[in-house]
């Protein structure tokens, strides 16, 4: 089964947006292909244009190329189930919310502003035809170290970036999470009221 067999689009009970339906955090990437430069701009283009709290856009981003030390570094720090096929991505970027001004004040809301800025990269990275996986099993303090990261730069995910690959070349562990059903908790679930 390789890259263009399988149809991974959501079954909403409600009507969304085809590229939001068609977004999966897929495994398996194209480990020949470099990334398209200007697919990569639009993506963190997108990401600078999310929505925070008082506009202070408490995020930034290690963007690290496959061939490069830094891809290395990022590489290093994920845990072994990730390790085994998140390398292969063409770009490995990790998400750093800001968590403090420069006078040390506390910034509230730096995390949720991150997770909206890697949500509009994602969304137009699947726009643009490259797939996106978020990854938390990784180790911080090791980013931290690797690149120097000041105490209030915590290092939160990190996205493998690039092109569809072919599935059937991945781990067993992977392959099996790659194909399995699409599932989300019913919205009710999600509810604490309806009103």
């Amino acid at each position: 089964m390789g890259a263009t067999t399988l149809n991974r689009t959501a079954t909403t009970d409600h009507p969304v947006l085809d590229v939001l339906a068609e977004r999966w955090s897929p495994r398996a990437y194209d480990a020949e292909n470099t990334i398209d430069e200007q697919k990569l701009a639009s993506a963190l283009e997108a990401a600078r244009w999310s929505p925070s709290a008082y506009n202070l856009q408490p995020w930034k981003f290690i963007v690290a190329r496959r061939g490069t030390p830094e891809h290395a570094k990022v590489a290093d720090a994920l845990i072994e189930f990730n390790a085994a096929w998140a390398p292969a991505a063409a770009v490995l970027i990790v998400a750093v919310a800001v968590t403090a001004d420069a006078d040390g004040r506390e910034i509230p809301a730096a995390i949720y502003d991150l997770g909206q800025a890697v949500a509009h990269l994602s969304v137009q990275a699947h726009s643009d035809d490259l797939i996106v996986h978020q990854m938390t099993g990784f180790d911080p303090a090791a980013i931290s170290a690797s690149f120097a990261l000041p105490d209030n730069e915590r290092p939160f995910t990190v996205i493998a970036l690039g092109e569809l690959g072919d599935i059937d070349a991945l781990p067993e562990a992977a392959r099996e999470r790659e194909l399995a059903p699409r599932v989300r908790k019913p919205i009710a679930d999600t509810l604490i009221v309806n009103a």
